[in-house]
């Protein structure tokens, strides 16, 4: 897996992408939290035997949402170093629920920007791309057009 690219985003656009999720770390299923929280307990423990200083956290933006959540990304990267201690297979994907902003109403069980992720950590999961249907002719940026072979036509 490479690190992604940290390239400040200049024209944000929206991409879609057929993904087969074949062997999938599926976090709205208990058996998968429960492996994660293995690989947690596994992570704190080493990581307090080691006697570091400090331990990952999962931190607020603007007090509000643990939206910068290194600690969930190192114990997710903890299931795959214990799936590979005890040769099985990798995951190709991960998929996870979060449940973030504001309640929907009050009294809600919804929030505002509740939202599923799928992480692919398998490139051959991509079976394909697209580009959603426009709302209108400016939509799409030029340079995405572009860097699509596509015309704005």
């Amino acid at each position: 897996n490479e690190p992604h690219n940290k390239k400040k985003i200049k024209e944000p656009f929206v991409i879609g992408a057929v993904i087969d999720l074949r062997r999938c770390l599926n976090l709205l299923q208990i058996d998968a939290l429960l492996e994660l929280k293995t690989a947690y307990n596994f992570f704190r423990d080493r990581h307090t035997d080691a006697g570091y200083d400090t331990f990952p956290e999962n931190k607020p933006i603007n007090g509000e949402e643990k939206l910068i959540r290194h600690l969930d990304c190192a114990v997710i990267e903890m299931v795959h170093v214990l799936k590979k201690a005890l040769k099985k297979e990798p995951y190709d994907t991960i998929r996870g629920v979060f449940f973030e902003g504001k309640d929907l109403y009050e009294g809600a069980g919804f929030r505002e920007k509740n939202h599923i992720q799928i992480c692919v950590r398998n490139r051959n999961c991509i079976k394909g791309y697209f580009l959603p249907r426009a709302k209108g002719p400016d939509s799409y940026p030029d340079s995405l057009l572009q860097e699509l072979n596509l015309s704005a036509s």
